[in-house]
């Protein structure tokens, strides 16, 4: 009981804290990609802070409340909305991070590499493989609305104190191995495209490195290219994703195989869950300059 205000009080504000700046730099990045300077890239951007925004909301507030031991707002249609928007959230987030990676690798790329291959340069590209991901990740999460009740319908107190509204019903063990095996194929394959593309890019970023050793030696006045600096700050959001992620596999696992008990670090993973939200917003705006000034304008 005294540790549930300073959760609720922490759930607030990193929830508010990230969806502020999510909501600012997608404003920003819509405006951008309206203007006459717009680039794909800017619309993928626009849709990895708006899925932010729907995991803060599905999970940050929906934790905020509970830790505040209000009372049960959920029935069992709005418990499987907000459970399924906080799975499809995170599965979109995943997907995106990794699309903006290859997609920025195929920026910097050489114009005769086989990156160039890959037709991702054009918004209508980039919005058809936004829909493919929005339809993946949905029909990966369709087992939830099955199996998601609200606990007052069902009369399970025991859960409230836990903070949690809802309920997973009991599911065959086909089903649970079908749609896990789905989403630990998809996580592997967008974070391995992920792991490709990065390593291209700090294959790019050394050679550019090395060309700027040769030009500063030969005294000649050299300025980083625009494209160089957005794979630097695109491998800097990769690197946090990558940390906020495996940090919450790991302590999760680790929660799961050891601690009975866990309702009072229970809280860990959901930091760790939102915490890639929280700060990827706030990484962009320290690294693009571009949108400071948009940010200043809005």
């Amino acid at each position: 009981m005294v540790l549930d205000p300073v959760k609720g009080t922490v759930f607030l504000c990193l929830t508010g804290l990230g969806t502020v700046g999510n909501s600012l730099v997608f404003v920003s990045y819509m405006h951008m990609f309206q203007s006459a300077e717009q680039k794909p890239i800017h619309l993928i951007l626009a849709h990895l802070t708006f899925t932010n925004i729907i995991m803060l909301f599905s999970k940050g507030i929906r934790r905020t409340i509970g830790a505040f031991n209000f009372d049960n707002f959920l029935n069992d249609t709005s418990c499987k909305v907000v459970v399924y928007l906080a799975r499809v959230s995170r599965g979109l987030s995943i997907c995106t991070s990794s699309l903006l990676t290859v997609v920025q690798a195929i920026t910097i790329s050489p114009r005769h590499s086989m990156w160039q291959r890959l037709n991702l340069k054009t918004p209508q590209h980039i919005l058809f493989s936004l829909l493919c991901l929005w339809i993946l990740n949905s029909l990966i999460s369709m087992n939830l609305l099955s199996y998601i009740k609200n606990v007052s319908s069902l009369n399970i107190t025991q859960f409230r104190k836990d903070d949690n509204f809802c309920y997973f019903l009991p599911e065959s063990w086909i089903t649970r191995w079908i749609f896990l095996t789905l989403m630990i194929l998809r996580d592997a394959v967008f974070q391995g495209a992920m792991g490709l593309a990065s390593g291209y890019m700090v294959f790019r970023l050394h050679k550019h490195h090395q060309q700027v050793l040769y030009l500063q030696n030969s005294k000649l006045l050299y300025r980083t290219p625009p494209e160089l600096r957005a794979a630097q700050s695109v491998l800097l959001l990769m690197l946090c994703f990558i940390f906020f992620y495996w940090a919450d596999c790991f302590i999760s696992l680790f929660f799961t195989l050891t601690i009975e008990n866990y309702s009072t670090v229970l809280d860990v993973p959901e930091f760790l869950t939102i915490g890639y939200a929280v700060l990827s917003p706030f990484i962009l705006i320290h690294r693009d300059g571009q949108l400071i000034k948009c940010c200043h304008t809005q």
